[in-house]
């Protein structure tokens, strides 16, 4: 360039270097390149704007790690960032190493790094080699903190022994990374393998072996002193006899480094290299430097799998061993996921208990509070309820008695008294029958043979351990054949950030949807909250769990028949409920309106459904109103060769019968069997030897008959058959099978 001419531009200087210019956004989260930068990159040698996924997709993994720290430390340190980076082509080969030099800057407005820089190929030095050393020279101290500060990171969020000897299998040193790793424990006298990466599988059994041995772990073991081995000959030079186990993996060089904690020796890190390292007086700083976050990073990894175990084994010790049941006609499965963080020992607990009368007991219950106290009290009082279970007593007088021995042991320590949930369920295995008690509890579910879930409201008291003289009703239900029983703890129902409403949603759409068997189903329910678990107990969850986890699922096996239509055009059930409506209990005719709109969650006309709602309403406060007897409601789908029909009938022991008139317009009342009237296709009123039942029942595929001439309204109901069958069916059962006068 002669005197006096015009410097050249700065694009044409950078172009003549063969050096790219980029800019990054991390807000934005994209990178533009110019023509060198983009070909530098592997990519078409054009201007572009690139996302950083795609940048990414183009360097080494380990240097994408790197690159974000050495940015972190030039903007503290108000320098420059520079880094080598590896490119990498499709098929993850590396096909140049580039030096990238920005000045970063950090909006804190925006929270987010700019970058605006340079990208130059290099040629890159074999490993090892002084002008390898030489190379990273000029950026080694400023490397150094950014991977330690990464490291430090990494190994202080590993969880678990196998997780940190993972990270530390990952780690990129600079300059100088190792491709294979052991660390070494000490059990008594002996050397033992603790985990090893870039070893041969059978490691463990080969460097297991007495202190005294002359080889380089066990020497750091006896004096707590580092060992640096840089070349093999110094390796056979020194430890001759057990060279022949370290020569067939055909390592230069290695480290092996004591792992200290509070001054004494835990372990023995060794870091091998396949090129030679000289270890200077830097790169010993940095080995040292892993070696004790590693030595921390195991110690309290090591410290919380014991904790684990420790909560775990506890909690199994008073569990009971469920194995095969031999139930006749039924399946039982159970599980019990233990809460996580150290010693937070969980209070759930679940029990099978035999009864004297050959029935058997499921007890599913939860003690307040996550520590030692907790896991104690339920060992006493699941001992408790399993004595007085076995004495003979009925459901409500065993959680009688359980509440008043809690309530005991609270007068004894008032300084931390608790209360305790429990769901006591006596099963009668021949007949299906159900006796449930409730201190408490969430209410029981049953999935039917059609998947169609239903929530059992029983009749609860208040939980175990809060009054003495406490009363717990018993709720009889029938377990019909195909039905699947499910008891459970709120863990299982709230974790998660759910509520008892949403929690239940979530596993009404597993229940509704599994196909598998029994296990499977229950390992669905507990995969759904908190990932896999093992078979009966616990398994390898997230130390982070919110609650612990107890359920039991009892199935009715299906008879040989099934469900479905029947021969000759017969009625087949589909689904069916039952439910009981007492006096002192006119708030449970809110639960049977909702237990219906279960039953009848697939049901096509919306309409419908509310009729049928409306109907049950009103014939359940008639008996409450006009008789002094307990309502039984029997609901029932059932299916055929016209569709599916919905049978509702309410039996009282009311000796008097409705009569079918029309009220006057300001009259209070009378309209219960005029609006079935109107709304039923089909309704009657059956007499019983002591009592009557009001039935209704409504097909899915029709609509109920245009009534405003009020012409059958009008008839008295002595005029009338038995049951009015306004729209006939073929199909109908026999009146026979109905109690008539």
């Amino acid at each position: 360039m002669r005197t006096g001419e015009p410097l050249p531009s700065m694009e044409d200087v950078l172009t003549l270097l063969d050096t790219g210019r980029w800019h990054w956004d991390t807000a934005a989260g994209l990178v533009t390149v110019d023509e060198v930068a983009a070909r530098l990159l592997g990519l078409p040698a054009e201007q572009a704007t690139l996302t950083e996924a795609q940048v990414r997709a183009r360097l080494h993994p380990v240097d994408w790690n790197e690159v974000t720290g050495v940015v972190r430390l030039a903007v503290t340190e108000g320098t420059l960032a520079e880094v080598r980076i590896r490119i990498m082509d499709d098929q993850g080969r590396v096909v140049r190493m580039v030096r990238s030099r920005s000045k970063p800057t950090f909006d804190p407005l925006r929270k987010a790094y700019l970058l605006t820089g340079t990208l130059q190929e290099v040629t890159e030095p074999a490993p090892g080699t002084p002008a390898g050393r030489r190379a990273v020279t000029g950026d080694w101290r400023r490397s150094r903190e950014a991977f330690l500060l990464d490291a430090g990171r990494a190994l202080a969020e590993a969880r678990s022994t196998q997780e940190v000897l993972r990270v530390a299998a990952n780690l990129s040193m600079p300059g100088f990374s190792p491709d294979g790793l052991a660390v070494f424990g000490v059990a008594g006298d002996r050397l033992t393998v603790i985990g090893h990466h870039g070893q041969e599988p059978d490691a463990e059994e080969s460097f297991s072996m007495p202190l005294d041995t002359a080889y380089p772990a066990a020497e750091v073991a006896r004096t707590g002193r580092a060992i640096y081995l840089s070349t093999p000959q110094q390796y056979q030079a020194r430890y001759p006899l057990t060279w022949p186990l370290a020569e067939r993996f055909g390592r230069q060089s290695w480290a092996f480094l004591p792992l200290t904690v509070s001054g004494s020796t835990m372990g023995i890190w060794m870091a091998a290299f396949a090129h030679p390292v000289v270890f200077t007086p830097d790169e010993r700083s940095v080995l040292t430097t892993v070696a004790r976050m590693l030595a921390q990073a195991l110690t309290r990894a090591g410290t919380a799998e014991s904790e684990r175990a420790l909560t775990d084994g506890l909690q199994r010790s008073m569990l009971p061993r469920l194995g095969p049941q031999r139930i006749p006609g039924m399946s039982l499965a159970a599980r019990y996921i233990p809460t996580g963080g150290g010693l937070q020992v969980g209070g759930d607990w679940y029990d099978v208990i035999p009864l004297p009368n050959g029935r058997f007991a499921l007890v599913i219950g939860d003690v307040q509070g996550h520590d030692v106290r907790a896991a104690g009290l339920m060992g006493q009082l699941r001992t408790a309820l399993r004595a007085y279970a076995s004495e003979g007593h009925r459901p409500d007088a065993v959680l009688s008695r359980a509440s008043r021995f809690l309530y005991g042991i609270n007068e004894v320590d008032p300084v931390d008294p608790r209360f305790a949930t429990c769901l006591y369920v006596e099963v009668d295995p021949v007949g299906g029958v159900l006796d449930v008690a409730r201190a408490g509890h969430p209410d029981p579910v049953v999935r039917m043979p059609d998947t169609t879930v239903l929530t059992r409201q029983t009749v609860g008291g208040l939980p175990l351990g809060i009054a003495p003289d406490a009363d717990y009703p018993t709720t009889g239900m029938v377990l019909e054949p195909g039905e699947t029983l499910l008891v459970c703890t709120d863990g299982l129902i709230e974790t998660g950030g759910h509520d008892l409403d949403t929690g239940w949603q979530r596993l009404r759409r597993i229940l509704e949807r599994h196909k598998g068997t029994l296990e499977e189903l229950a390992d669905a329910l507990v995969q759904a909250v908190h990932g896999p678990s093992s078979h009966h107990t616990t398994g390898p969850l997230i130390d982070r769990r919110e609650d612990d986890i107890a359920l039991l699922l009892l199935t009715r096996r299906a008879k040989d028949h099934g469900a479905g239509t029947g021969l000759d055009g017969v009625r087949a059930s589909l689904r069916r409920t039952m439910l009981t409506v007492e006096q002192a209990e006119p708030e449970r005719v809110a639960e049977a309106r909702q237990q219906l709109r279960e039953l009848l969650h697939d049901w096509c006309s919306p309409d419908q459904v509310d009729s049928a709602v409306l109907l049950l309403s009103e014939v359940l406060t008639n008996v409450l109103v006009h008789t002094d007897a307990d309502a039984l409601l029997e609901a029932e789908i059932t299916d055929g060769p016209q569709g599916r029909r919905m049978h509702i009938e309410v039996t009282d022991a009311g000796d008097d019968l409705p009569h079918l008139r029309t009220p006057g317009e300001l009259a209070s009342s009378g309209r219960g069997l005029l609006l079935i009237e109107l709304l039923a296709h089909t309704w009657g009123v059956d007499p019983r030897g002591k009592g009557k039942s009001i039935w209704f029942e409504l097909d899915e595929s029709d609509t109920p008959p245009d009534r405003a001439d009020g012409a059958a309204a009008s008839q008295p109901y002595e005029d009338r058959t038995t049951h009015q069958n306004r729209k006939p069916h073929q199909d109908r059962k026999p009146q026979e099978d109905r109690t008539t006068p």
